[in-house]
């Protein structure tokens, strides 16, 4: 007797439902995967402590999760950081919290799992240069809020572009485009945070924003070191552009008020 029911397009599809099923069901997999719905990567010695479980079980553990392309690892300098795969796992998760009856807090990590706290000092936290480009919380609101005005793309795939608007934007601002173009290097891309463990911005682009925003006296860099102090210039003019507002950008990014000559 012929079914009426529509082909399953993928045979193995119960197959492999099952496999990512049997990775979340572990209580210690479960428990760092909720931690990094919080949206910050973390180090496997600090996963351990979350899951309560040894080193060596833990790395066990990331590789099955790491097979079932629920997690991805990134490499900043001598650590190895682990985070989400995407929006589509964190949705997910989401879905399967509500479903299991877990109370919300909103968009962070379940209220029973310790929120993240760097141990980073304040003063290196708030603003440093990474390199040639702005590091610590507002260097990731400034990389946040390019992404939020659509002035940047490719948040999701991580290779970054600049879109028309924001160069013509960027370029009002006085940051010469064309030049971070011609330099020999990426042009644009995420450079993980090691204190917020969230991306910058780093390439090219990144350190054009750097010294755009230490000519405009926006940031000012310590003498003897790599902290950066952001000033009253830049919460006069653009401070939603380091975390410091949510106003718009496009009405401050207007050429006949902020382009340099």
């Amino acid at each position: 007797m012929k079914s009426d029911a529509a082909p399953d397009s993928s045979p193995n599809a119960d197959v492999q439902l099952a496999r990512l099923a049997g990775a979340i069901a572990e209580p210690a997999r479960a428990r760092m995967l909720c931690c990094l719905m919080d949206g910050h990567a973390r180090t496997a010695t600090e996963l351990a402590v979350v899951a309560e479980v040894a080193a060596s079980t833990t790395s066990a553990h990331l590789a099955r999760l790491k097979e079932e392309r629920l997690i991805e690892s990134i490499a900043q300098g001598r650590h190895r950081y682990f985070r989400l795969a995407g929006g589509d796992v964190a949705a997910a998760l989401e879905s399967l919290l509500v479903v299991a009856g877990a109370p919300r807090s909103g968009a962070a990590a379940p209220a029973a799992l310790p929120a993240f706290e760097p141990n980073t000092p304040t003063r290196l936290r708030s603003a440093r240069t990474c390199y040639d480009h702005m590091a610590g919380t507002a260097g990731v609101a400034l990389h946040d809020r390019l992404h939020a005005q659509g002035w940047l793309s490719g948040l999701q795939s991580g290779s970054y572009e600049l879109t028309t608007d924001g160069a013509v934007a960027l370029e009002s601002l006085g940051l010469d485009v064309d030049a971070a173009r011609r330099s020999r290097r990426r042009f644009a891309c995420p450079c993980l945070d090691w204190s917020e463990r969230r991306p910058h911005l780093g390439g090219a682009l990144g350190a054009a924003c750097l010294q755009l925003a230490l000519r405009r006296g926006w940031v000012r860099q310590a003498l003897d070191g790599r902290a950066l102090t952001v000033t009253l210039n830049a919460e006069r003019e653009m401070p939603e552009l380091f975390g410091l507002s949510t106003q718009p950008l496009a009405a401050r990014a207007a050429p006949s008020t902020h382009a340099r000559r």
